[in-house]
């Protein structure tokens, strides 16, 4: 089993985007950060209504154009970050080989996500059964139980496959066989990949609200409700992909740590 070493990981995350800067934001900012900024602007009131209301209530319906327009923001960001790994594992590339590169294994990457999904529909399934077992011996311990097991393999199988990218960039395999190496790569690491996404996520969230809300109060000053709304999002949006540009370039550090022999 070959090491990992997170401290290095992140030492030659620093080093790399502070030289390669000029490469990597503009890429990040294109692909992540603004189709994630404008889907926000393109939500409708009743979701984001439903969303901060407590306890919830029945999901209101979504515009089939709104659907149309996550998907066209996942399929953006899978792009953007298929093109960050191509920067960041092949040094010398262009931002326009690494573009075209990333075209070329993005059917890959959609491939693995419709199989990874349909794993863990499965999984999800199989919870389910085994929920209604459980309901009808004790029915109070059902929610709860189902809540963490659903939970728990997400976060299991996620971890196992955050390699998939640089994996699927990198190489050349297709759907299934990009799928089993990197799960063979994060074998024996789960615990200390979970420790760093979680990390990571949780520095994401912390940075990005603290700017909303900053940025959020100058816009109000502005330009009122509506300017809030946007400054705010815009400046949530910037920050947490500074957060993830670090955060792909660690990952393909921790790549080739692990794929060496």
């Amino acid at each position: 089993m070959a090491t990992m070493s997170i401290g290095k990981a992140w030492e030659e995350a620093v080093a790399f985007v502070s030289r390669e800067s000029s490469l990597l934001f503009p890429v990040a900012l294109l692909f992540i950060a603004l189709p994630s900024v404008i889907l926000g602007e393109m939500t409708p009131p009743e979701l984001t209504a439903w969303a901060a209301s407590q306890p919830r209530g029945a999901l209101p319906q979504i515009p089939a154009s709104y659907g149309l327009a996550m998907l066209l923001t996942a399929l953006l960001i899978w792009f953007g970050s298929l093109a960050l790994f191509a920067l960041a594992l092949r040094p010398g590339i262009s931002v326009g080989e690494a573009l075209r590169l990333s075209l070329a294994r993005l059917p890959v990457l959609i491939g693995t996500s419709f199989v990874a999904g349909g794993a863990i529909a499965l999984a999800l399934i199989v919870l389910t059964l085994v929920g209604m077992v459980i309901a009808a011996v004790s029915p109070g311990l059902l929610a709860p139980l189902l809540g963490v097991a659903m939970v728990a393999v997400l976060a299991f199988v996620g971890v196992r496959l955050v390699l998939l990218n640089p994996v699927v960039i990198d190489g050349q395999e297709g759907v299934v066989a990009s799928l089993k190496r990197s799960w063979g790569l994060t074998k024996g690491h789960f615990w200390h990949l979970l420790g760093l996404i979680a990390v990571l996520t949780l520095v994401s969230l912390i940075a990005s609200s603290a700017a909303q809300a900053v940025f959020g109060i100058m816009g109000r000053l502005i330009a009122g409700t509506d300017g809030a709304r946007l400054i705010g999002g815009v400046a949530a949006a910037a920050v947490s992909t500074v957060v993830q540009v670090y955060m792909l370039v660690m990952l393909s550090r921790l790549y080739r740590q692990a794929s060496e022999r």
